[in-house]
């Protein structure tokens, strides 16, 4: 190994797999590992036992509620963490040959995976921007709820099971209401966000529901190079080619709750912004076909917000 890639090795990295009732770590630099409880006692032993040695990242992959605890005592106490995609952490056990899978083997793959590919740890997320998220997961399970009951309604027969779907989807219309009140809520009660949501609600076809999914999913926007944004989002293309052979470019990976909340106004905004129907328009025309410009639309509009919120200015339409 290089003297280059034993640096590398050598600096402080743990990596942490996360299961619903345990915390498995390991220590990159003496390959310690300790398994702590997945609950507060256990996360205060866990932020004692990093305690003891410098430093510079902990690795670990988001585990749907499993995750979020932990997540926030790392950030109250400052420690410098990585979340890192289980498809990309998968890839890179199986590209150095590890192909067995325990919750200790995990968490040494994650720490090895964040020393050699020298992970950036971002800053934790504030409070509210945490409790925004479990809002807004909150209402995406109530969206999912509702597009179930609404199927259910088309094959109901039975007089009594119509009228209990019926009711449910009341239900589901009010929980979804008082929560995107919640959310409007304490976005305003935070200046800086309720700045932020102010700007991104002033792109035309950007809608609150749209604006909140931006500024929960993607807080560094604004932040961002232009590449970048597009990146994190998942709407890079991405080049293939070999030699004399170029296939088609593609988009994979990033946040695909960010995708999915750009789809609706980027069909908008190839419809009425002209600037953007005449850029679909044109992708139209050139060859390409509807979804890859719609993707393209929707790269526009994050570029769009992440300027618009580095500029710390509305959207203004152009002088004719």
């Amino acid at each position: 190994m290089t003297s280059r890639g034993a640096e590398k090795m050598n600096n402080d990295t743990i990596g942490v797999d996360v299961s619903k009732d345990h915390l498995d770590a390991y220590r990159l630099a003496d390959g310690a590992a300790r398994r702590f409880a997945n609950d507060k006692g256990g996360h205060k032993a866990l932020i004692k036992w990093l305690a003891q040695t410098p430093l510079n990242r902990v690795v670990f992959e988001p585990t749907g509620p499993y995750h979020r605890a932990v997540e926030r005592a790392l950030g109250a106490s400052g420690v410098p963490f990585v979340k890192v995609n289980p498809r990309q952490a998968r890839r890179f056990a199986e590209a150095t040959g590890k192909l067995a899978k325990t919750d200790r083997l995990d968490a040494a793959i994650l720490a090895r995976m964040g020393a050699l590919l020298e992970l950036q740890a971002r800053p934790a997320p504030s409070e509210v921007l945490l409790e925004l998220k479990e809002l807004y997961v909150a209402r995406e399970a109530l969206v999912k709820d509702r597009t179930a009951a609404k199927n259910r309604a088309k094959i109901l027969t039975v007089p009594v099971l119509k009228r209990h779907n019926a009711q449910r989807l009341e239900q589901i219309k009010r929980h979804i209401a008082a929560i995107e009140a919640e959310i409007r809520k304490q976005l305003q009660a935070d200046p800086d966000l309720a700045q932020r949501f102010a700007i991104l609600t002033s792109i035309p076809g950007l809608s609150a529901i749209t604006a909140f999914a931006l500024l929960i999913e993607m807080p560094e926007l604004g932040a961002l190079e232009p590449g970048q944004a597009a990146s994190l989002a998942g709407l890079a293309p991405i080049a293939r080619q070999s030699g004399r052979w170029t296939g088609r470019s593609f988009i994979r990976g990033g946040r695909a709750d960010v995708r999915q909340a750009l789809y609706m106004p980027a069909l908008v905004a190839a419809r009425f912004n002209p600037d953007m129907k005449a850029k679909y328009a044109h992708l139209i025309e050139t060859g390409k076909p509807a979804k890859v410009a719609l993707t393209a639309i929707m790269r526009k509009l994050i570029v769009l917000a992440n300027a618009l919120l580095k500029a710390n200015r509305k959207w203004q339409p152009k002088c004719p």
